[in-house]
């Protein structure tokens, strides 16, 4: 796991090393400069639909839609800044008879105060929050046919709340990461999950027995990178990174996300995300999704 670690700060810093300068000097002054907050969002829609009539080949029927925000509101005055990010997805696939199954399924809030200290140091405060929208399943083939679980997680089950102090290295907006040597973690889960009979001890996300809440404290990292590496192609990264003092210092959990924007027009690109995921109190390896699409945008 540490060499996972190791691995992806090295392409991340080698990445952010591509970034150029920007002189503050170089613009003059004009009303939007004066503005103390700013926003900017995108909404989008993926769809992919397959359809097949007497195809020797073989095929089976489906269509699928994700919906997707990814929301910046962002505060600055003085020395003083307040950068908000929220992202929200939603996706499905229907087969024929099959059930309809989620290709995604998510929402993230991330806040961060900063006050700048020297040069582009800031002391900080962050919180992150996580957690899905609806019920996730288990899928099996029963003599041939699909059966579905009962729900393993649902909204706020789990839930995930991190936040605490520490210190902010910001060039740019685009260019920017947090240290948070005393951050206190919180997961939340639905306690019918942890009753049942049989329940072993910390086996849903690390939560104890008849309990509905797991407290961490430990070490956060997080970088922001977004890239333009030719017109109208984009490439967002976002990677954070948490070590618990309490319990397996060694086991770092790890979020990596990446958003890459193709634009073919103002209201069409293809969409790529991918995330993965390391956190061995709720799954003893990666954790990957990846969704990719011809999308309909609006920014607002």
């Amino acid at each position: 796991m540490r060499k996972i670690t190791t691995l992806l700060l090295f392409a991340f810093g080698a990445t952010s090393a591509m970034a150029q300068d920007t002189s503050a000097d170089a613009a003059a002054v004009t009303p939007d400069s004066l503005k103390v907050w700013t926003s900017k969002g995108n909404f989008n829609l993926l769809l992919n639909q397959s359809s097949f009539s007497n195809w020797v080949a073989g095929g089976e029927n489906n269509i699928s839609g994700t919906v997707g925000i990814n929301y910046d509101l962002n505060y600055k005055k003085d020395d003083w800044t307040w950068d908000n990010k929220l992202i929200a997805s939603y996706g499905l696939v229907k087969t024929n008879d099959a059930n309809e199954k989620k290709t995604d399924d998510r929402l993230e809030f991330n806040s961060l105060v900063g006050k700048k200290a020297i040069g582009y140091w800031s002391y900080s405060f962050f919180l992150n929050f996580k957690t899905q929208f609806t019920d996730g399943y288990k899928y099996s083939m029963v003599d041939g046919v699909e059966e579905r679980s009962d729900a393993v997680s649902r909204f706020l089950s789990p839930g995930y709340l991190t936040f605490g102090p520490g210190m902010q290295w910001k060039k740019t907006e685009n260019l920017k990461f947090n240290l948070a040597p005393a951050t206190s973690k919180l997961t939340f889960v639905d306690n019918s999950f942890t009753s049942i009979p049989d329940y072993v001890d910390e086996s849903y996300f690390g939560v104890g027995t008849n309990k509905s809440l797991r407290y961490e404290l430990g070490f956060y990292a997080a970088g922001y990178y977004k890239l333009n590496i030719m017109t109208n192609v984009s490439f967002e990264n976002i990677l954070s990174l948490y070590s618990n003092y309490l319990e397996d210092t060694q086991n770092v959990d790890m979020d990596y996300q990446l958003n890459v924007v193709m634009k073919i027009n103002k209201y069409l690109s293809t969409n790529l995300s991918f995330q993965a995921i390391y956190d061995d109190n709720a799954f003893r390896g990666f954790q990957t999704r990846e969704v990719f699409g011809l999308g309909v945008n609006f920014g607002f």
